[in-house]
């Protein structure tokens, strides 16, 4: 049996087919790939596919796509669509649902929570070995917790969540609101008062919601990552020095803050979501 991982993610969507060994690997834009149409052209080259497990970027419930920022789905309840119509099992969950199962399983941690910083601000926790849900598969949408007010709105319609601060979709909507033109990079915006000013509000608001997600959660580990972390590795410092600050003393004593090291999480954690029941 053949089994079809994929990462869909604001920017990207990468995909690995499996037959005891990886034999296809993929990445595309995913803002013009319709993930329904996408799966269903691979369908027919491998009808051999017997499950298929999806790390998504957005929020999803019992196999039903809630909202799709970035992300053409024509059909959303997608778990059904592909069991209905093709004699295989399909498994999707929040892109840091999946991301925190991949890291509780690398750092061997029963109590864990991820901070990811990437085209949004995302959040997961492992609380005893489980995936800490909520009633409806939300719990820790931290990108959307009240922050402050921004001139522009967010996915969701409201217009001070946190991901409107810490994300690295809020630092290029900071950069057009103040006329900063090129590729984001922290060097680019050291150039300008302005630019300056957006990378000390980013910092303020990663420091926050690293904070917050410590004291909610007092985890063993913080595992902070996604492509903005990755790629300005003083953040993590920065995180470590700010949250005696901000956090709740309680829940800083034994723990941990380390950087992600996996190259795809999404894709680890797609692969065990073959484990739910």
């Amino acid at each position: 049996m053949k089994k079809l991982f994929i990462d869909i993610g604001g920017t990207k969507l990468r995909s690995e087919l499996h037959d005891g060994v990886t034999i296809r690997e993929d990445e595309q834009s995913s803002r013009t790939t319709d993930l329904i149409v996408y799966i269903e052209s691979l369908l027919k080259m491998h009808p051999e596919v017997g499950f298929i497990g999806i790390s998504y970027a957005g929020q999803v419930n019992k196999g039903v796509i809630l909202s799709a920022p970035n992300i053409t789905v024509t059909t959303k309840n997608i778990k059904e669509y592909f069991e209905s119509r093709y004699k295989l099992r399909l498994e999707i969950d929040n892109d840091l649902n999946c991301a925190v199962r991949a890291e509780a399983a690398f750092f061997n941690s029963l109590n864990l929570a991820a901070l990811y910083i990437g085209t949004g601000t995302g959040s997961a926790v492992i609380e005893k070995g489980e995936l800490f849900r909520g009633a409806e598969n939300q719990a820790f949408e931290l990108g959307h917790i009240p922050y402050k007010p921004a001139p522009f709105p967010c996915g969701c319609g409201k217009n001070n969540c946190l991901e409107l601060y810490a994300s690295g979709s809020a630092l290029e909507r900071w950069m057009q609101h103040h006329r900063i033109e090129g590729e984001l990079s922290f060097p680019l915006l050291e150039q300008s008062k302005a630019g300056r000013e957006i990378k000390e509000q980013f910092e303020e608001a990663l420091a926050f919601a690293a904070a917050t997600l410590v004291t909610l959660v007092n985890p063993e580990i913080l595992v902070l990552g996604g492509g903005v972390i990755g790629h300005n590795g003083y953040l993590v410092d920065l995180i470590q020095q700010r949250l005696p600050g901000l956090g709740f003393a309680p829940s800083l004593g034994n723990l941990k803050v380390m950087q992600s090291t996996r190259q795809q999480p999404g894709i680890d954690g797609a692969k065990l979501l073959e484990q739910d029941q």
